[in-house]
């Protein structure tokens, strides 16, 4: 027997603001979850449609030394292209915000603060590639290198866009910064780390046993990582 709920929430996932949306956004994500949205207001159902611009990550301090402005003047520019995408396509948002927005950091932290006093994270030092040209740590897309599996020469610290294999900086054969090019150092670094195995048995029953209508590429995903163990 299908759930009943007074309210559903929908969100989809936040498009980076270092450039404008394309048809394969729409086509993958907004146009789905709009039809579902418009569905459920045609059966009186109250629902909220949820969306905002991701305005924190690498692709876009990347776009703005590129084009050697500030990555505020970045996500300025383009939040307001892609709220104006969405308003064109008829995408029906109730709320669409964006990262940087005081509500945002505010509910972030209270999660982490809440998270922390309850000493859920596990703190460690480890060593992280660095650079000393540009004087930072090298996360995911900020150091490239060649892939392990195929060879690809320009492979990501998070991922190989050739052979679309997930990668670690330090899998990377010659590594080198993404902001510089130079060949960045190993350095401790500090962070803190959500154990995800300790809740394994709450995720593999919500996931694997009251969530099969997931689409078989997702549910298929988070099972090979819960059948290879949490960390």
């Amino acid at each position: 027997m299908t759930q009943q709920f007074k309210r559903t929430t929908v969100t989809t996932a936040l498009p980076y603001a270092n450039g404008p949306v394309h048809i394969g956004h729409l086509a993958g994500v907004y146009v789905p979850a709009d039809i579902y949205v418009r569905y459920l207001r045609l059966k009186g159902q109250e629902v909220l449609f949820i969306g905002g611009s991701d305005e924190h990550g690498v692709p876009i301090t990347l776009k703005a030394k590129k084009e050697g402005l500030s990555p505020q003047d970045i996500v300025d520019r383009y939040h307001h292209i892609i709220k104006k995408s969405f308003e064109d396509f008829g995408i029906t948002f109730d709320i669409y915000s964006r990262t940087t927005s005081a509500i945002h950091h505010k509910t972030a932290s209270a999660f982490f603060d809440k998270l922390n006093r309850q000493d859920k994270f596990i703190e460690k030092t480890t060593e992280q590639y660095y650079d000393l040209e540009a004087g930072q740590f090298l996360a995911d897309r900020y150091i490239t290198g060649t892939c392990p599996h195929c060879g690809n020469e320009n492979a990501y610290g998070d991922q190989c866009e050739s052979c679309g294999n997930s990668l670690s900086p330090n899998e990377l054969i010659q590594p080198r910064s993404a902001i510089s090019g130079s060949k960045p150092v190993m350095q401790a670094t500090k962070h803190w780390y959500l154990p995800l195995d300790q809740y394994e048995d709450f995720l593999k029953k919500w996931i694997l046993e009251e969530h099969k209508e997931w689409k078989s590429n997702v549910y298929g995903q988070c099972k090979s990582w819960l059948d290879m163990g949490l960390q």
